[in-house]
């Protein structure tokens, strides 16, 4: 009896992919909608949904979804609570922008800006001036951070508008270059406790008519990336930082709005070989490839000259049911980096880029063994990835 013969799995349509809402609900828009509303200069409320305060607070815990906070109720009660507030009592979340990662997410933060025009367009993407491939979280190997990023932020405009700007974090974070070209402007304040901070940022708000504070929390992610959703370990941060904005939460001064957000989700991804596929053992993935770059679920890959049409037509075969796998051009022309994408910053996107669809990751065991032996992961436009909070509290 003859076998039946199968067609071919279809990739993923680009179409389907779900574009981050620039320009009306993504994190870049926060900032400039809560300084337009403080009366700074040039720049807009692009978030409709949310109403000018005095005072303003931005708490990004790092790693925090959405998602991850409606399906923990136990462990984060207060900020549970808070999910009906999230974008001006609509009950929804913003989009983090693609790929949804630290670096390009605080950029996005702090500039206002999407990634097509600050540049930060992944974990590690290729300089087109040494053909190397830039970290943009650790900033190796160096490039001068005004080259790689040139616009102000948002806090540089607030602070020359007359508006009392703070960003409370940890002291390791005060001179690195992407606070430098994200998160610069007005006053560094650090401290090492979670408790310090919030109490910090606070008194911060209040020590001006107008004010516009930033605080941050980190290991609610490493956790995450280290151990797993499932962990107690994370499970235990998720209920120190609910604890952490609660606390701030009751020291609001008047005339105050606080906005707790973060910079992408999480996915636990399985140690199976259905769920990573190890570029460095995969010889169609690797054939034609210069460099990798990017994280597991979303790729920037760059092809050696001349092989930039094969390694897309085999990427696409290989993971097109699994990731949305498009060209540079095709990429730019979909709206993923944002509305337009900056001369200086098109080099730095891939030759092809694949954003994850399914529970799966492209990991490097060799070029990248820390990275590939994480539990969590992020950085595609899924939902449990892409979707932030933005819970307010006012005074």
């Amino acid at each position: 009896m003859a076998q039946p013969v199968w067609p071919d799995p279809e990739p993923l349509a680009l179409s389907t992919a779900p574009v981050p809402e620039y320009g009306a609900g993504s994190l870049a828009d926060l900032l400039p909608t809560l300084a337009a509303g403080q009366g700074v200069p040039g720049l807009s409320a692009a978030i409709p949904e949310l109403q000018p305060a005095d005072r303003n607070c931005v708490f990004l815990i790092d790693g925090l979804g959405w998602e991850q906070i409606r399906a923990h109720p136990d462990e984060a009660p207060y900020l549970h609570s808070l999910l009906p507030t999230s974008r001006g009592s609509t009950g929804r979340p913003l989009t983090a922008g693609f790929p949804a990662t630290t670096a390009t997410s605080l950029a996005s933060v702090g500039t206002g800006l999407p990634p097509g025009a600050h540049g930060l367009t992944g974990y590690t993407t290729r300089n087109p001036d040494t053909g190397e491939l830039m970290n943009q979280l650790r900033w190796k190997p160096w490039t001068d951070p005004y080259v790689w990023q040139p616009y102000p932020t948002v806090f540089q405009l607030a602070d020359a508008a007359g508006v009392h700007t703070a960003q409370v974090s940890s002291p390791d974070f005060q001179h690195t270059p992407l606070t430098k070209v994200a998160l610069s402007g007005g006053t560094f304040r650090g401290q090492l406790s979670g408790e310090d901070r919030v109490d910090l940022a606070a008194a911060q708000l209040g020590a001006a008519d107008r004010s516009l504070i930033y605080t941050y929390y980190s290991e609610v992610d490493g956790k995450g990336h280290r151990f797993g959703m499932e962990s107690d370990a994370w499970r235990g941060q998720l209920m120190y930082v609910d604890r952490l904005v609660q606390r701030l939460a009751e020291q609001l001064p008047p005339r105050s709005a606080l906005y707790v957000t973060a910079d992408h989700g999480m996915i636990d991804v399985p140690f199976d070989e259905e769920s990573r596929i190890d570029f460095d053992e995969d010889w169609e993935l690797s054939a034609g490839v210069a460099l990798l770059g990017g994280e597991g679920r979303a790729r920037h890959v760059y092809a050696v000259p001349g092989a930039a049409a094969d390694v897309l037509t085999v990427w696409r075969e290989v993971l097109g049911e699994q990731f949305w796998v498009a060209s540079r051009d095709q990429a730019i022309e979909a709206g993923w980096f944002g509305p337009t994408v900056d001369e200086r910053v098109y080099g730095r996107i891939g030759d092809v880029v694949a954003a994850a669809h399914a529970d799966v990751v492209i990991t490097a065991s060799r070029r990248e063994p820390n990275e590939s032996a994480m539990v969590g992961m992020h950085g595609s436009m899924t939902p449990v990835e892409q979707l932030v909070p933005l819970l307010e509290v006012r005074s």
